[in-house]
């Protein structure tokens, strides 16, 4: 399984309607808007590396709103939970 962070830069008035969109699409697996130089980030897990092109070319970067993306790769996962506390930082549980 390959796990690719993308992080996008989409239309201010069009975050929330981009933010839904990604989330349909396959692969993508967690989408969160974020503080920063990006807006959001969307945590995708392919089955190979040859589907990153199809998913981010193909799907993500055609959805409305997305001005530009720019695309990780992880090259290993330490923790689960200590990626959830990471992300869960100043939420109510």
């Amino acid at each position: 399984m390959v796990t690719a962070i993308v992080l996008v830069q989409a239309e201010r008035a069009r975050i929330p309607e981009t933010a839904a969109l990604l989330a349909q699409v396959k692969h993508v697996k967690e989408v969160y808007s974020v503080t920063g130089d990006w807006d959001i980030v969307a945590m995708l897990k392919l089955p190979s590396y040859e589907d990153l092109d199809d998913v981010v070319t193909a799907h993500l970067r055609q959805l409305p709103g997305i001005v530009k993306t720019q695309t990780m790769l992880a090259f290993r996962a330490y923790s689960e939970t200590s990626l959830d506390e990471g992300f869960g930082i100043g939420l109510d549980g």
